[in-house]
């Protein structure tokens, strides 16, 4: 790969990941550190009404799943970005073929090609 098309690579990954962490952070200000009356003020230990309680539950509950996707998807960034300094990136970690400009262009910090991603998503599904 030309180091043109791996710095392209590079800034692409960098700037999802700033992007994630920016989104983690208002997710964690707003929704999983407080509850939402406490965002708005009032800070009572009781809500005034069980649904209220619910709410804030789930609400609690739905900051902590996409925190924890964009999580994982900042794992990924990092070990491309890790790939890229050890002079990997771009070929699968499986067969060592070359991943498509394509599949890159789609999925920045993918590891394998579509052919042996394909055979692992298959093999999982068999099991399931």
């Amino acid at each position: 790969m030309k180091k043109s098309e791996m710095k392209k690579y590079e800034e692409l990954l960098l700037n999802k990941k700033k992007e994630l962490l920016k989104e983690m952070g208002i997710i964690l200000d707003t929704r999983g550190s407080k509850a939402i009356k406490e965002a708005h003020g009032d800070l009572s230990s009781h809500s005034y009404h069980m649904a209220d309680q619910g709410t804030d539950n789930m609400e609690q509950e739905m900051a902590f799943i996409y925190a924890s996707k964009s999580g994982r998807l900042i794992y990924h960034i990092d070990e491309a970005l890790r790939r890229m300094k050890k002079g990997t990136y771009g070929k699968c970690v499986m067969c060592g073929k070359a991943i498509s400009t394509a599949r890159l262009k789609a999925v920045p910090h993918a590891r394998m090609c579509i052919e042996c991603k394909s055979a692992e998503e298959e093999k999982k599904a068999g099991r399931k």
